[in-house]
């Protein structure tokens, strides 16, 4: 049996929500194999004789009831494919080989260089910024082509220059890209919203000065790219992780979506275990969804799961895991929600863990033993964590960015177009295409997996957990939230992927 097929049949279950076992792999193919020049056909009987196989024969609403579990797909951070992108031959490729956790020190430049092509694809692109065909008038004047850092020397006049703001000495600037780096000098520059920080990358335009810094006049982030162009452009690439597929698939799956109006995830961020307060207000919320006529398709809980951070001084994680285990007990008490409900938890900042690098590892097994023996379908994923509803890319981050994107500013954000600290916290990681572009000893980063923590292209949800007050602002066609934090103010979002509909709600 062909490896082509083998692997038509992994993507094709994996679509549906089915992971296969060898045993079980092995079957289908020997079941395949029969069909010679039909093999599509017979995987798709296959996976529509599954669908329909339930207790009570083949009843709608069972129907229904599968599809939509099966339509909700979980990415683990670790397991998102990394592409490189080769600036000469203008593609994306993917990397083969081990990503090991500890990188070498090259790994921790090509952290940057990484995060530097992709915008700068990304602008090279951008009618505005793009170099003209043609030598006209019109180049001269409504055309911005950026130039490399290193072909301004001994330059006068108005340029446009693109770079990582770092600081190579204290108190002093420097704008850098690929060529080389050069003192900037942002007192009097104009800037878009957003929060300006170290690592940020940048578009100026401005004039270098004798001295040899560069006085930089306009300031603002690399713009954005709609989703379908980036799309068409990755050549099928999967840069989001949940599997590639074809266009009758995403068509088929498209139109499932628009059936799927009663679909709704209830977003929980800082659920204190170890609180009987909160405890007990959870309690009230599963009660309310479970005599509800459609239960929630998915629950997700994000941490901090304890109000303490689970550090080197924290003793009790025999008591954790026993406060996981009676919530597990809980949820069970509920039998609609634990039978139709799927169950994501995602670890916050604080809680047990290897180290506070990001990206984050599920919540070790010893502390969820207990959960998973009551709820043996909850899913324990990473920090950022990923998750395709049908066609839809949702992006689950749980950090408190705002306070810290808020400290790392170099600069005063803008109050041109907004006030609002969490719409220029949207504006910057959208812009950055990147969740967390804080200085690398603000947030340090697992080098060789930054990538997971890439937001290109830019998905259709991003649900920002973050301890700050519950927020949602819609930005270019893109639905960001903070679902708000439960423990401190009991406040949750119930979310309608279908329609993107934004729900705060609260006790």
């Amino acid at each position: 049996m062909s490896g082509a097929v083998r692997k038509k049949v992994q993507r094709k279950f994996k679509m549906r929500g089915y992971s296969l076992k060898v045993d079980a792999l092995d079957e289908v193919l020997s079941f395949v194999s029969r069909f010679e020049g039909a093999e599509d056909e017979a995987i798709d009987l296959l996976l529509d004789q599954l669908l329909h196989e339930s207790p009570e024969g083949a009843v709608e609403e069972s129907e229904s009831m599968v599809s939509s579990s099966s339509a909700i797909r979980v990415t683990d951070a670790f397991l998102v494919p990394k592409f490189r992108y080769d600036p000469i031959k203008k593609q994306y490729y993917e990397h083969t080989g081990s990503l090991p956790i500890h990188g070498a020190a090259s790994a921790k430049a090509a952290l940057y260089r990484d995060r530097f092509l992709l915008l700068f694809q990304r602008v090279s692109r951008d009618p505005h910024f793009a170099k003209p065909a043609f030598d006209t008038e019109m180049s001269h004047y409504g055309s911005c082509e950026i130039a490399s850092i290193q072909s301004l020397i001994g330059q006068t006049g108005r340029r446009w220059v693109m770079g990582v703001i770092s600081q190579l000495e204290d108190g002093h600037f420097y704008l850098e890209d690929l060529t080389a780096a050069m003192e900037i000098n942002l007192s009097k520059a104009k800037i878009t919203t957003g929060f300006f920080s170290e690592n940020t990358i940048v578009v100026a335009e401005g004039e270098m000065l004798l001295e040899g810094i560069f006085q930089v006049t306009t300031c603002g982030f690399p713009p954005l790219e709609e989703r379908e162009k980036s799309m068409k452009l990755l050549q099928g690439h999967d840069l989001f992780g949940s599997g590639i597929l074809t266009k009758e698939d995403t068509l088929r799956l498209a139109e499932l979506e628009k059936r799927a109006v009663n679909d709704m995830f209830v977003i929980l961020s800082d659920i204190w275990l170890d609180n009987d307060e909160v405890m007990a207000k959870l309690e009230t919320i599963l009660d309310g969804f479970e005599n509800v006529e459609v239960t929630p398709s998915l629950f997700v809980f994000m941490g901090n799961f304890c109000s303490h951070p689970c550090n080197l001084s924290f003793h009790d994680f025999s008591s954790l895991r026993l406060q996981f285990g009676k919530l597990g007990k809980v949820i069970g008490a509920h039998p609609r929600l634990k039978e139709h409900s799927r169950f994501l938890f995602i670890p916050g900042p604080d809680d047990a863990g290897p180290s506070t690098v990001l990206p984050r590892c599920a919540l070790p097994k010893y502390l969820t033993e207990e959960l998973q023996k009551h709820i043996p379908n909850a899913i324990f994923s990473s920090n950022p964590c990923r998750i395709k509803f049908y066609t839809q890319e949702i992006v689950f981050f749980r950090q408190d960015l705002l306070y810290r994107m808020r400290r790392s500013c170099l600069i005063p954000p803008s109050t041109e177009e907004t006030n609002d600290p969490f719409e220029h916290l949207v504006a910057t990681i959208t812009h950055q295409s990147h969740l967390c572009p804080l200085p690398l000893t603000v947030q340090p980063i697992i080098w060789n997996y930054d990538h997971c923590l890439h937001l290109y292209p830019t998905p259709h949800t991003i649900v920002l957990g973050d301890k700050s007050e519950q927020k949602a602002f819609k930005y270019t066609g893109i639905t960001c939230f903070n679902p708000g934090s439960f423990s401190n103010d009991s406040t949750f979002v119930a979310y309608r992927p279908c329609t993107q509909e934004v729900e705060f709600s609260a006790l």
